[in-house]
């Protein structure tokens, strides 16, 4: 599959099949999220892959009761380690550097035919209890992670004469 067909394949997977995810494709997944780039090049993040059916099961009550992050055979917690840390333009950099790495998770996982979900719908204080994240770190997402029970339908975007702008920023 090319990049850009991908790019435009990519869903938000919201039912899962039971089947279990082979490690080596797992792997695979994980090393896009280490090959990501961040601010200064520090990598300042954990990947917890939850693959208990327990504790996913506990992640999903965490999630508002989103009963598919449960389903998912492996949940992915991406964690910020250092929260902290603001980049000159004033933006948190964690926000930026977790954005990336999970992007690069769903496209490696969309390669693999498998879906993922990015969730932000979560409890900070659960999680963190749940996986043994310590204070001191932010929990930027959770991304379950499986082969979809079926095709996820379209989405819909905007024309890119709405979203791009050239040379000056006009409404």
């Amino acid at each position: 599959m090319e990049l850009m067909e991908i790019i435009a394949k990519r869903r938000s997977v919201r039912a899962y099949k039971s089947q279990e995810v082979p490690e080596e494709i797992l792997g695979r997944i994980l090393e896009a999220a280490r090959l990501a780039p961040s601010a200064s090049n520090r990598q300042p993040w954990k990947f917890v892959v939850v693959q208990d059916p327990q504790k996913r099961r506990e992640l999903a009550k965490a999630a508002r009761g989103q009963a598919f992050v449960g389903e998912a055979p492996v949940v992915i917690v991406g964690v910020a380690l250092e929260p902290e840390r603001v980049m000159s333009c004033g933006v948190p950099a964690y926000a930026v550097d977790l954005a990336i790495a999970l992007t690069h998770i769903t496209l490696a996982a969309q390669k693999e035919g498998l879906g993922t979900c990015w969730i932000g719908a979560f409890s900070q204080e659960e999680t963190k209890q749940i996986v043994g994240v310590p204070d001191s770190y932010k929990i930027v997402a959770l991304m379950p992670l499986g082969y979809p029970k079926d095709a996820p339908g379209l989405t819909t975007r905007k024309p890119q004469e709405d979203i791009v702008c050239y040379e000056r920023f006009s409404e």
